[in-house]
This record gives C-alpha cells, sequence and structure tokens, in this order.
C-alpha cells in the first residue's frame, strides 16, 4: 500500500508504465470532524470568497499490481474536504489526485508557475495542472479522461493550447503528504511563444475582473535554478526536474 504507508515520507517520482483506477467508497466521518472541517471551511472562505466548494477527487490509496503497474484509487468528494487537513487528530482527511504538464521550450528549459495570492497554495512553484474533478454522467475515469484535463489544467493555467492526443503520459508522483500526480509532456515550443500565451491569458483573465490561477512563468533547465525561484515549491518539482534534466541529458 504505497500511498497510506508513505504518507510523511518525501516525494518521490513511482516509475509508472500503466495506470488503472478504481472508484471507491469515501471514509466516515464522526459528527465532531464534520463540525471541525464545516468551521474551518467557513474561516477559508471569509478569508478568501474565491474559494468554492466545486466536485473535487482525492485519492484514497495507491498499489503497485507489478513493477511497472499502479492501481490507484478515488473518491469523489468536494473542495471542503481538503480543510480536514487542518483539523487536528483527523484520520479521515484524504490526500489530492492531480494532473500535472510537463511543458518545455524548444531550447530544453522546462515551464513553472508561481501560483497566485488568490489560491490556496499563494507563491508557491509548480507545475501546470490540478486536482481531477468527477467525470460527468456515466463516463469513466480512465486515461482517456486524464488526458483531456490535463490538457485544460495548461490552457486554463499558461494559455497554452494542445490537443489531448499531442501529450504523452510520463509518469505518477507521489508527494510528500501522499497525495498522487499523473504527470504528462507536452510537445516542445519556443520560449518567445510560451511568454506570448502566458501573457495574453493573464491579460485576458484580468480583463473578466478574474486574477489567473498562476501569476508568473519561469522556465528552468535544472534543479540548480531552483533556488532563483523565490517562495516555496511544491515538494514533487525537484524530483521531476532531476528526472526531467537527466532525460535531456541522455537524449543530448
Amino acid at each position: 500500500m504505497i500511498e497510506q504507508s508513505a504518507r510523511g515520507c518525501g516525494a518521490q517520482l513511482l516509475d509508472v508504465q500503466r495506470l488503472r483506477l478504481v472508484e471507491t467508497g469515501a471514509p466516515r466521518l464522526t459528527p465532531e470532524e464534520r463540525l471541525a472541517m464545516n468551521e474551518v471551511w467557513d474561516g477559508l472562505v471569509r478569508g478568501n470568497p474565491s474559494f468554492f466548494d466545486g466536485p473535487v477527487l482525492v485519492c484514497a490509496g495507491a498499489e503497485r499490481e507489478g513493477p511497472d503497474d499502479l492501481t490507484v484509487s478515488w473518491v469523489r468528494t468536494t473542495y471542503r474536504h481538503f480543510a480536514l487537513r487542518r483539523v487536528p487528530g483527523s484520520t479521515s482527511w484524504l490526500p489530492s489526485f492531480f494532473v500535472a504538464v510537463l511543458q518545455p521550450a524548444d531550447d530544453g528549459r522546462l515551464l513553472v508557475g508561481r501560483m497566485a495570492n488568490s489560491t490556496a497554495a499563494p507563491g508557491r512553484w509548480q507545475l501546470p495542472g490540478g486536482s481531477l474533478e468527477p467525470p460527468e454522467g456515466d463516463e469513466p475515469l480512465d486515461m482517456r479522461a486524464l488526458y483531456g484535463h490535463a490538457a485544460r489544467e495548461l490552457i486554463e493555467e499558461t494559455g497554452i493550447e494542445t490537443r489531448p492526443d499531442d501529450l504523452t503520459f510520463w509518469n505518477v508522483t507521489r508527494a510528500g503528504n501522499g497525495s498522487i500526480g499523473v504527470l504528462f509532456r507536452a510537445p516542445s515550443l519556443p520560449a518567445a511563444r510560451l511568454h506570448e500565451r502566458f501573457e495574453a491569458m493573464a491579460a485576458a483573465e484580468r480583463a473578466e475582473g478574474r486574477d489567473p490561477e498562476l501569476d508568473r512563468i519561469a522556465l528552468i533547465h535544472s534543479t540548480a535554478q531552483l533556488p532563483l525561484l523565490v517562495g516555496p515549491h511544491a515538494d514533487y518539482l525537484e524530483p521531476i526536474v532531476r528526472r526531467y534534466e537527466a532525460s535531456a541529458a541522455e537524449g543530448a
């Protein structure tokens, strides 16, 4: 059982070739946990009215089925569930289940973004991406759905439009809190175009009275440049950049 036993450990890549997704039931909250969760959530919303208690998926576990296979169990809930992380003594909270996209520039650098102050992780540097949402109706949650979600996150956060079919499954990451992230790689684009698309998207969002989720992007080529990104980093960022850097060196 990878996810449960790994909480509190550092982030790592799991080297997955095949991924299986299985829906399961949510843990039952005690009345005390539910009350505390609602109190924390209401406080968060008062501090940031942009928080929305919409549908989201969380990770109930991740288990190896073979050396290259991973089965991820997921649960339907809402963003309010994440408030349980801030409830002392809660044992019912579940970590995130998300997608992220490696977007290279044609000079080999990798795009990273800084979360805006209006988000749940202000100032944090990470890859473009976000938590998964439940499939609509009878649609399955499968790899095709994850490709589509990754493409949507990329255009919403950076303005870079890429067809789901043009993405490549890259790997799976496990964050230090047990969150599972499915990683995709997008086709390389000129660095100037990446900046142009991001600036156009950010300007359009602000013109509509909304803050873009990422308030800044940067292009980096190695882990040596991570200290130049001032502010907190997603804990999975360093091992991903290290692997990306090594892969680029092997392909040189």
